[in-house]
This record gives C-alpha cells, sequence and structure tokens, in this order.
C-alpha cells in the first residue's frame, strides 16, 4: 500500500527546516533560504559602485553624446593628449621637414628615414583606401610601385600631384585634363573609334583586327596625338597616359578600350593641402618615391 503524496512531503519536511518556496518538481521542494550575507553586502557593494561611475565617468547616452561624467575624462581626451604631445615632441624635425627642398630630403639621413616612416603612416591612413595596402593600385587607381606615371613621377612632382589632386573642384591648382568623350560626343564615328582602338593594341599586344590598324594608325594621328604624342608614348605634362607600355589604369582589352574611346574616363584625387600638414604632404610624397616607381 503505497503513502500518500502529502504525507511523503510532510515526512520529507524535518523539524528546524527552513519554509519552502512553494516550487515543486517531480515531488521536490525548494528550501527559501536567504542569500549568504557575503554576497548580499557584495551585491550591494556593486550597486553602489554602479552609481558613482555613471556619476564619474561617461556613462548614460544621450541624443548625439553621452553624460560627461564629473571627472571629466574620456578615452577621446586621453588620445588627444597623446596626440598633442606627439606633435610637440615631433615638431622641430616637422618643421625642417617641411622648410627644406624636395629633393635635399635625401641627402639628410636622419630626416629622410622620419619621412618615410611617417609618410608610411600617413599613406596607411588617407591613401590605401584607393591604392591598395601596398600601394599596388585598382582599376582606375594607379599604381604607385611602376614607371608609370601619369603627372610625372619624380619626387617634386609626386609632392604637386598630392597637395593639389587632380580633376577636383575644391583646389584651384589642382591638375587638369580632360579626355574628349570620341564616341558620346560624335567626334569619331563607331569605325573609326573600331579602328583607333585596333591600333592601340597593337602598340603593346595583340589588335582584335588587324586589318584596321592601318587605318586607325590615320585616326589615333588626327585625333590623338595631340595629348598621347605621335609615338604613343604619352605627355605627362597634361597627364597623357603611355598606350604603348601595355600598362594600363582600367584595362587593355578591345571591350575597356573602346568604353574609354567612346565615354573617356574622368579620375579625380582630392587635394590634401587643407586636410595634410606640409610636412605631412612631403612625408607620404618621400614614402611613396623610395617605393621603387619613383623617377
Amino acid at each position: 500500500m503505497t503513502q500518500p503524496e502529502d504525507n511523503k512531503r510532510a515526512a520529507s519536511h524535518q523539524p528546524g527546516d527552513p519554509n519552502t518556496t512553494g516550487h515543486t518538481w517531480d515531488g521536490i521542494e525548494e528550501f527559501d533560504n536567504p542569500m549568504p550575507r557575503w554576497w548580499l553586502w557584495t551585491f550591494y557593494a556593486t550597486i553602489i559602485w554602479g552609481v558613482i561611475y555613471t556619476i564619474a565617468y561617461p556613462a548614460w547616452p544621450l541624443v548625439s553624446s553621452a553624460t560627461a561624467g564629473v571627472l571629466g575624462w574620456s578615452t577621446r581626451g586621453d588620445v588627444a593628449s597623446e596626440i598633442v604631445a606627439a606633435e610637440e615632441a615631433n615638431a622641430e624635425i616637422n618643421a625642417r621637414l617641411a622648410a627644406i627642398k624636395m629633393e635635399d630630403i635625401a641627402e639628410d639621413a636622419d630626416l629622410r628615414n622620419y619621412a618615410v616612416s611617417s609618410g608610411a603612416a600617413v599613406f596607411r591612413t588617407w591613401c590605401a583606401q584607393c591604392h591598395g595596402s601596398g600601394a599596388a593600385g585598382a582599376v582606375g587607381y594607379p599604381n604607385l610601385l611602376d614607371d608609370a606615371w601619369l603627372w610625372g613621377g619624380d619626387i617634386e612632382n609626386i609632392h604637386l600631384t598630392i597637395a593639389h589632386g587632380i580633376r577636383n573642384e575644391e583646389d584651384p591648382d589642382a591638375r587638369y585634363s580632360e579626355m574628349p568623350a570620341f564616341g558620346r560626343d560624335e567626334i569619331l564615328t563607331p569605325e573609326e573609334i573600331d579602328q583607333a582602338v585596333n591600333y592601340v593594341m597593337s602598340l603593346s599586344g595583340t589588335p582584335q583586327d588587324a586589318a584596321q590598324v592601318e587605318a586607325g594608325s590615320v585616326v589615333f594621328a588626327d585625333n590623338c596625338a595631340s595629348c598621347h604624342t605621335e609615338d604613343a608614348t604619352g605627355d605627362p605634362e597634361q597627364g597623357a597616359p603611355n598606350l604603348a607600355d601595355a600598362l594600363w589604369l582600367y584595362g587593355g582589352d578591345y571591350d575597356t578600350l573602346t568604353e574609354t574611346v567612346n565615354n573617356s574616363r574622368f579620375g579625380v584625387m582630392p587635394s590634401w593641402s587643407n586636410r595634410l600638414t606640409e610636412a605631412q604632404i612631403r612625408a607620404v610624397a618621400t614614402y611613396v618615391h623610395q617605393l621603387g616607381g619613383g623617377e
């Protein structure tokens, strides 16, 4: 004969046992023991500490910022103070870098080493997004490691390009050139564009249609040589690329070249003279020049 359930619970509850919570799981009841005092006091201490922290330090998010805290401390403030300290420490060498002639930087070993190191940091921060972390470029963004320089690769020209940019509207001294859209503006017929593209392809590779090359040379001489020169080796004064070296900014296949001639290209580089200091511009110019492609 089985014992009634109420009697089982009564039998399991011994004299002196604390009250139960009233919860039962599969016939098992839970004692309603108080939390240990050390745990409670620790818990209360964390609450007090949390309140003090939110008063003393930035804590509560607002619409566009957070509560500042009565101590006025912030990680941004720490970073800002470290930047100021670094700028003060480098003030003298930055002044030397900003004043010296660009071509003389290489003659001062200490200054050159500083410029290369500092310029690398500037490049990774501001230039790598377009030119790549290794400066190898991408479609539409020049490779800075080779010898193909649209606007000249000596250190003075690199400095000028960085300082003022290319085809931007923010700097009146920006380097500027514009290729006509020969197809879109109906300067050339589709047949003439096909001929010119095949001629250009023949200069550094295999044309798509060899029969069009001879006629294309005439189209090129009449419409393209004024910028790209008669031998198609380009003109850095105009930012006109060399078309005979098999190095292409946007691509050298038939379809890409046809698109280029039809609609032209108009790459823009921002001016950095209003974003970087003169010392930073000279430093990154020195860094880029020594990468291996500088003239």
